[in-house]
């Protein structure tokens, strides 16, 4: 999903791994995710575990809080399609979030 794109490009910039790939499953009707799983390939100083964790500490990936955070109920779907990419920074998704790692990791 682009949620789950947002949150590997916020590990990367961070510093935090040098290449993760960040997968997010989900069901109709239930609002969170099914499951959430990183893989950084050895290329992070954290277990998959904590990076998990650190996921889970910055990031809402609930279906609800992706509408709000990336604005997908305002009609900006005519710029992408003329353009024919999703993948411009002056989109919501393709803002970068600061990372914050919990203390105890």
């Amino acid at each position: 999903s682009t949620q789950s794109t947002g949150v590997a490009k916020s590990l990367v910039k961070a510093g935090i791994c040098k290449r993760v790939l960040v997968q997010v499953s989900y069901a109709i009707g239930i609002a969170r995710p099914l499951s959430v799983s990183v893989f950084a390939y050895g290329s992070c100083k954290y277990t998959e575990s904590q990076l998990l964790r650190i996921v889970n500490a910055n990031f809402d990936l609930s279906p609800g809080n992706i509408v709000k955070e990336l604005d997908l109920r305002k009609p900006i779907y005519r710029k992408t399609a003329k353009i024919w990419s999703f993948w411009l920074s002056r989109f919501s998704w393709e803002k970068v979030k600061q990372i914050v790692i919990p203390e105890d990791l």
